[in-house]
């Protein structure tokens, strides 16, 4: 494969991003072209090198193959066909042999929970998106056995999250070209997700606090995709539906604006990471939908900057292939569902292609995203969110008082193990989570701790709100030591510009240590590493990004964790902590939290934070001369 070189940037149109559409077809082309050498004789796989998934390597190059035909299939349709020949030939050829199930490369039958369901979706939205030019140039016969392969889904079960979308877009597309399908089960697929719609535009994938990424490339994705299937219905019913799903989207949009950083850094938070440029999906639907409050120019502004931002960071790689990690290979932040055709949902990112080259998406100039103007706060009480970025370098920080991923069905006094990529305080673009398997016991990165003598540290498993404030947030968890416990520990974070001042209500044993963490940073080369005494402090920088944490209250002691592999950012990797030891009554910690990439001087930090402690009240009078009170020991009211 030849070296991929973008077209010149166009900075009259693109004055931020230099990208216009030519740029997105000349990546989504690469990307295509670059699977050729792996697809499977008779063209019904893309069989990718990697680790498989747990699901085998037939579904793992069924996954290959459906997920790149969404991505084709958006470049047939944006451009309706003209100068695709080759790729519309090319999946028709495979979609013919995947779907007789007398073919040697037939593809696995849909079985309730299976991992082809979520195939079959990709396929079936496809077919929908490319039918002028794929299903309508299929024989009666051949038809017939696609059909017959997705009516495999009907009857069938799915997991209760975004699964059951799947089920809705592929029967929509059945209803649509006459097949047989059942409306009570489309029906009851768009009203599950009814109960896991929180408000704000907000959806839960599933019940429980599931707020991530899937949010935008999910929830909000595929009830707009099903709404294009039933207008091609006849007789379908989805007018009122879809006025819903356009104000939710809309209101999404208002808060999913600042979840990227002007560089185009999405925050690196929840599951499927590896999907990469899928984080620009909700804002083109927003477009494709005329559900947004984003000039087009804007729109365009950030989603080319989310597609920018990886392609400058090595994905696709130099093969042209999209890797199992986060710029490059890096399996531990990918979940055993991951196979090697995963990352091609980094499709769902090029549904803007859908819009024709002469929409204004395409055509205006771009416009600047709010942190292009000005820093941002930005309180989320749907998920229990409070981003804070700062315009000069680009870094969004996402405080963390509401996601989970913690399942609802536990009997009480069972707390569910946490997740690296949920339960930590924050999160930001420009860090990640450690994720080594000493990483995932030591728990050090973003987590307040109890750690006892033998090592062990308690977890932050199942996240119970307080509450979200304009620019603060707060909660509690149980902290467990093995067997020993419950305590509770309470955490409340208030925003100051690129700050967090982290109060805390630490209970625990007596002599345990409590332990509090910043931000990870990670490069090529080992992070260097800085601790001082008066006041209590620590920091750590790699490729000039510097995370600090300084004591401002009850804290003893200040060190770096040092870890290998652990990170997506890069093999080195640093985080910053504080300690003390827990006199065995509860008490009262506060520290200031930073990340950022500026000279840093933890003695002006302390010295421009007056904290007062009385009781469980926390004041803070902050450099601006702003005054907040943090009233601890809401625990219990919050059970």
């Amino acid at each position: 494969m030849s070296r991929f070189i973008l077209p010149a940037p166009d900075r009259v149109l693109s004055t931020w991003t230099g990208w216009s559409r030519t740029h997105w077809e000349a990546l989504a082309d690469h990307l295509l072209d670059s699977l050729v050498p792996y697809f499977s004789p008779g063209g019904a796989r893309v069989d990718l090198p990697g680790r498989p998934s747990r699901s085998g390597v037939v579904s793992d190059g069924l996954e290959g193959f459906a997920r790149s035909f969404m991505l084709a299939a958006f470049r047939i349709g944006g451009v309706r066909g003209v100068g695709c020949e080759e790729l519309i030939e090319r999946y028709k050829r495979g979609l013919v042999a995947g779907a007789d199930r007398d073919s040697a490369e037939a593809w696995p039958r849909l079985t309730p929970l299976a991992q082809p369901l979520v195939e079959a979706a990709a396929i079936a939205v496809s077919l929908h998106e490319t039918r002028e030019w794929i299903w309508d140039r299929l024989t009666s016969s051949e038809q017939e056995k696609v059909a017959d392969w997705l009516g495999g889904f009907v009857g069938s079960r799915t997991h209760e999250n975004n699964w059951r979308l799947f089920q809705v877009v592929s029967e929509q597309f059945l209803a649509s070209v006459g097949a047989p399908y059942s409306q009570d089960e489309i029906d009851a697929g768009l009203d599950r997700i009814e109960e896991w719609y929180v408000g704000d535009g907000w959806y839960s994938d599933g019940y429980g606090q599931s707020f991530d990424n899937y949010i935008g490339w999910a929830m909000h994705l595929y009830p707009g995709l099903w709404a294009r299937m039933a207008a091609a219905t006849p007789g379908a019913k989805y007018d009122d539906r879809l006025q819903v799903y356009r104000d939710r989207l809309r209101l999404f949009l208002d808060d999913a604006v600042h979840l990227v950083g002007s560089d185009g850094a999405p925050i690196h938070q929840g599951r499927s990471l590896t999907y990469r440029m899928a984080a620009a999906t909700p804002y083109w639907m927003g477009a494709l939908l005329d559900a947004t409050p984003l000039t087009p120019g804007a729109t365009r502004r950030l989603c080319s900057g989310i597609a920018r931002h990886f392609v400058e960071h090595g994905a696709p790689d130099e093969r042209g292939v999209l890797t199992l990690g986060w710029y490059d290979t890096f399996l531990p932040t990918t979940q055993a569902y991951s196979g090697p055709g995963s990352p091609y949902w980094a499709s769902k990112g090029f549904v803007g292609l859908l819009l024709p080259p002469e929409h204004a998406v395409w055509t205006e100039r771009e416009e600047t995203i709010p942190l292009d103007e000005a820093d941002q706060v930005r309180a989320m009480p749907a998920p229990g969110w409070v981003i804070h970025a700062t315009r000069h370098d680009n870094l969004v920080r996402l405080l963390n008082h509401g996601s989970d991923k913690a399942p609802v069905d536990e009997p009480e006094g069972i707390e569910p193990a946490g997740d690296p990529h949920y339960d930590r305080l924050a999160y930001s673009n420009h860090t990640g989570p450690e994720l080594s398997a000493q990483a995932q016991l030591d728990r050090v990165d973003n987590n307040l701790a109890l750690v006892d003598n033998a090592g062990r540290s308690s977890y932050r498993g199942r996240i119970r709100r307080i509450a979200v404030g304009e620019r603060s947030a707060s909660s509690w968890h149980k902290a467990w030591l093995g067997t020993d416990g419950p305590w509770q520990i309470e955490t409340a974070s208030v925003v100051y510009g690129g700050w967090e001042i982290r109060c805390a209500r630490v209970d625990g044993p007596a002599g345990a240590t409590v332990r509090s963490g910043g931000y990870p940073v990670a490069g090529r080369s080992l992070p260097t590493a800085t601790t001082g005494k008066d006041p209590v402090w620590a920091s750590a920088e790699a490729n000039g990004l510097c995370s600090t944490m300084v004591g401002l209250h009850g804290y003893d002691d200040a060190a770096v964790h040092r870890d290998l592999g652990a990170s997506a950012f890069g093999p080195h990797s640093a985080t910053p902590y504080l300690t003390t030891t827990h006199p065995g009554e509860p008490i009262v910690l506060v520290c200031a939290v930073l990340l950022n990439r500026d000279v840093v001087s933890p003695e002006s930090i302390s010295a421009s934070v007056r904290v007062v402690v009385e009781g469980n009240q926390v004041r803070l009078e902050l450099p601006d001369g702003a005054v907040e009170t943090v009233q601890l020991g809401q625990a219990g009211d919050a059970a």
